[in-house]
């Protein structure tokens, strides 16, 4: 097979082809990656190395984790927004992992598809080290984060994008938190005519955002998340990835895919028996809501209901949203506790 050779390029900039979606507000910035196919007598070696697919310092690892907890615990927004602007700078500094050879020196970079669409070094790191390793190794209590990936119909993308506009308004440092991670991530997919595929063009967006250690606790602007969560799934109906996501996002999920009932016939032929089904896995696919407990709002285990489905002892209460008025989250609200 032809190899074939790709340019990328980052551009970071205000107000671009996206501005319709994100808006002109003054503390907006988009990054734009732009991939483009060149000759193959093109000269460079370039690789995608994702910054945060590397094996890290464990010290590293550990520090930032640290540090978000200790301004989690102490409710320390103006602290997020000063570490996500630390973040975002790195980022920038080494193009997120794109490397021209060993290191990024600048644009355009140039490269083999296989090295610039793939990435990863963290793959092949050593599996005995003590000093270095991936992020997220359960070993180091380093990167532990919710993940939030909701795809939209192309149609109905603009309007949501208004409502969390409408909900950043409101207090922008609210919205710090995910800078620490990947931002908002929005990427196009084309329809496809898999059962659980996307049965028209889309658009999907990513976003990350801080998991505490132990279930029971709540989290800094944590009825911001689960706002945007609702206003996705349940406002305009998003379909979620399926290997993403709180339990929350597959409420009624069967009812989302035109072809479902195919691919539960086609899952029951090859699987008779059900071998590679779990109570966990239908719970998922079949989109079921776990019984609702004390808590359970804080994992999305469940759409708080009840004040105890949050975390009252700790100042967090049952309250509706504030853009999405249907929406029920979780708020700090410390002048409610008895």
């Amino acid at each position: 097979m032809m190899p074939i050779l790709r340019m990328s390029s980052w551009t970071m900039q205000r107000n671009m082809n996206l501005q319709t979606l994100l808006g002109t507000h003054q503390d907006i910035h988009a990054a734009y990656r732009y991939d483009d196919r060149v000759p193959l007598n093109t000269t460079g070696d370039g690789v995608y190395d994702y910054l945060g697919f590397q094996s890290n310092s464990v010290l590293v690892s550990k520090s930032v984790r640290s540090s978000e907890k200790a301004l989690e615990t102490a409710r320390n927004v103006k602290g997020k927004c000063a570490m996500a602007a630390s973040v975002v700078g790195v980022k920038k500094l080494v193009a997120n992992g794109l490397k021209n050879n060993l290191i990024f020196t600048g644009y355009p970079v140039v490269g083999h598809h296989g090295k610039m669409q793939t990435s990863g070094s963290c793959l092949y790191s050593s599996t005995t080290s003590t000093g270095t390793t991936c992020a997220w190794d359960p070993r180091i209590n380093g990167l532990f984060f919710y993940e939030t990936t909701a795809i939209f119909p192309a149609t109905k993308f603009a309007n949501f994008i208004s409502d969390i506009k409408k909900l950043r308004d409101l207090k922008p440092e609210n919205f710090c938190g995910v800078d620490i991670y990947n931002g908002f991530l929005i990427r196009f997919i084309k329809a496809s005519q898999a059962y659980l595929g996307q049965s028209e063009d889309s658009v999907v967006i990513d976003f990350n955002y801080y998991r505490a250690d132990e279930a029971s606790t709540p989290r800094l602007n944590q009825d911001v998340w689960e706002e945007v969560e609702q206003i996705a799934f349940f406002k305009y109906g998003a379909r979620p990835h399926w290997a993403k996501n709180r339990n929350l996002a597959f409420l009624d999920v069967q009812h989302k895919y035109p072809s479902f009932s195919k691919f539960v016939a086609a899952k029951k032929q090859l699987d008779p028996s059900n071998i590679f089904s779990s109570d966990c896995s239908d719970e998922i696919l079949y989109g079921k809501e776990a019984a609702k407990g004390e808590g359970c709002a804080l994992e999305g285990q469940c759409v708080c209901s009840e004040d105890r489905h949050c975390s009252p002892g700790k100042g967090y209460f049952c309250k509706p949203g504030l853009v999405y008025t249907e929406a029920r989250v979780c708020r700090y609200s410390p002048s409610s506790m008895a």
